[in-house]
């Protein structure tokens, strides 16, 4: 008895796949949809490569308020 494995679609699958998304979207739209896709995948990444990096902004803004508080507490 052989186990079914479940990953990447092969070979075949994937010639159905490309057919059926041929199909659905015709020839002359899917490199409109390829671009987009592309654009859409580029926007995510840098979405979050900022979401990791620390926020200099922030940081400057937080040290001038706490700058701030420490001269109020001197007066």
């Amino acid at each position: 008895m052989q186990t079914l494995a479940i990953g990447m679609p092969g070979g075949p699958e994937l010639l159905v796949i490309l057919f059926i998304v041929l199909l659905l979207f015709g020839a002359k739209k899917l490199p409109e949809l390829s671009r987009s896709l592309g654009k859409s995948l580029g926007e995510f990444k840098k979405g979050q490569k900022e979401g990791t990096l620390p926020d200099s902004s922030e940081d400057e803004v937080e040290k001038q308020e706490i700058s701030s508080s420490d001269e109020d507490r001197k007066e």
